[in-house]
């Protein structure tokens, strides 16, 4: 039954970057960097740092793999347990490690839950909003003074909203209309 949740949970994650990479418009490169920060910043939650935590992300095929870093230090030594790991437990790991050696482990991100996934999911979507507000404001602000047809999709007392051509929605307040322009929806 346990294995069937954590399978689950990966499911989930790999649902979650389908669905960002399918709907919205962002190159792969900007994603797989939008997926990184957003790991590292969960991560850094859970474990104070990200600084010894490498993130790889294949957004096609919607999997992700994270190592954690770890100096090897005698027994009863550990300082800072995010950073190092005594000997007697990277020899758990594999037997032949020494003090002063790297350990690179795998983090099975799902063993931190269903809230650290809903984090991860909410820094994802808040990012991607970001990106989709800097794309947006970036596709305009060169045209300034131009005009522009969309289609009237609400109209409201103080604005209306309008639709263009990408399916983006846009705001023509009040002090921006003509006064005795009369707007309907379904109207350019």
């Amino acid at each position: 039954m346990a294995v069937r949740k954590k399978d689950d949970e990966q499911l989930s994650m790999i649902d979650s970057f389908r669905e960002f990479k399918d709907t919205k418009n962002i190159d792969r490169t900007t994603l797989v960097s939008v997926l990184e920060e957003s790991f590292r910043n969960v991560l850094a939650k859970i474990y104070g740092s990200d600084e010894n935590i490498d993130v790889i992300v294949n957004p096609d095929k919607g999997d992700f793999e994270i190592y954690r870093n770890r100096v090897v230090v005698e027994n009863g030594e550990v300082e800072d347990d995010n950073k190092q790991i005594c000997l007697s437990d990277a020899q758990k790991i594999e037997p032949d490690y020494e003090v002063g050696e790297e350990v690179s482990e795998p983090v099975d991100f799902a063993k931190f839950g269903r809230r650290a996934i809903l984090t991860l999911r909410q820094t994802l979507a808040s990012k991607i909003l970001e990106l989709e507000h800097d794309a947006l404001f970036n596709k305009y602000k060169d045209r300034v003074g131009q005009i522009i047809s969309a289609e009237v999709y609400q109209v409201w007392k103080r604005e209306v909203l309008l639709v263009d051509d990408e399916n983006n929605e846009l705001i023509l307040p009040k002090s921006e209309q003509i006064p005795a322009d009369q707007y309907r929806k379904g109207e350019t």
